[in-house]
Order: structure tokens, then sequence, then C-alpha cells
């Protein structure tokens, strides 16, 4: 008997159409480090990303019988926590004014004050911490290209936006996170 390492997600997708529950939770296991990476990626870590992350994989169960394999499992799921993670980001932005509009030395007035306080702090975590200041639209190019090493055409695939427009985002994101990690580290 095949282990459900061998099983493909095709079958084990199958399996869970016919009430296998085991199955599924082997895709969560498979998937959820993808998901976990995208939505922190998007959120930062904390327990509305829990929650998402959470409700990612509710969605893709509930829609499990539209999933037509087109695209792979990886590509579905990171789709649906991106689209989630956007979801999220508008709603902390209408209830808590979550992402003010601020001029640019406002913002990194808070990250430089931020990281006073707390002394010296991981390379990984200012660039997180610059990340989250960027608007959805490009970290969510960012969160794709460069941290889950999507392609170009990937992602816009899962963006549902025109390869140029990935590129355009891309480079216009990477300026702006140099602009702030200059600033954070001066």
């Amino acid at each position: 008997m095949a282990t459900t390492n061998e099983i493909s997600d095709q079958k084990l997708i199958e399996q869970v159409k016919h009430g296998d529950h085991a199955a599924f939770g082997e895709l969560v296991h498979r998937y959820e480090s993808v998901v976990a990476a995208t939505v922190n990626g998007m959120l930062g870590v904390g327990d509305d990303a829990d929650d998402v992350g959470q409700n990612v994989f509710i969605r893709f169960y509930r829609a499990i019988d539209d999933f037509r394999g087109e695209a792979a499992l990886a590509t579905y799921l990171t789709r649906i926590a991106i689209n989630l993670s956007l979801n999220e980001l508008k709603s902390r932005k209408r209830h808590r004014m979550f992402f003010t509009k601020t001029d640019n030395d406002e913002g990194l007035a808070a990250i430089g004050d931020t990281i006073d306080e707390a002394g010296q702090r991981d390379t990984r975590e200012l660039v997180h911490q610059a990340l989250q200041k960027l608007e959805p639209k490009f970290r969510s190019v960012v969160v794709l290209r460069m941290l889950q090493g999507y392609s170009t055409r990937e992602a816009a695939q899962i963006l549902k936006v025109p390869q140029g427009t990935v590129l355009s985002r891309l480079a216009r994101a990477q300026e702006k996170l140099k602009d702030l990690l200059k600033n954070i580290i001066e």
C-alpha cells in the first residue's frame, strides 16, 4: 500500500471528494507552509494571519468540487491566500484605519522609532517591517516573486494581471523597499 507522501495531489483530492477527511489532512500538511508563508508575507505574523491561513483551507475544502486541476494545487491555494489576505487588508483599512495615508517621512520615522526602541534587530525582521509598509498591490508581487519564488507568469496568473504589471510593480516595490531599508539602516 502506498504511503500518503506517494499519493498525488489529484488522487488525494478525489479521495476528499468521496469523504476521506484524512486525505484532506494530508493536503493541509503538504501545503500549510506555502499558505503560511504567503499570508505572513502579506499580513505579518499574528492571529489575523493565522485566521486567514485557516480560512484558505476552509475555502478550498468548500470549493473542492470546483477545483479543475488546471493550475498546480500550490498555485491555487496561493491565489486563495493572496485574495483573502487582500480582503483582510481592506478590512483593516476600513475598520481600524490600519493603513493611514501619511507622507513617506512619517512612515519612515515610525519604522525608525520601532528599531531604536528595540535595539538591534535581525535583518529578516527589518525587511519584513519594510515589506509591511508597502501598498498591498506591491506587497503581493514581492511575496509571490521574491519570497515564494513564483515566476513572473505564475504571479500574473495568481494575481490575474498582465505579466508587465507584475514586472512594473516588482520594480516599483523594490525601489520603495530600497528607500525604506536605506532610511532604517542609516
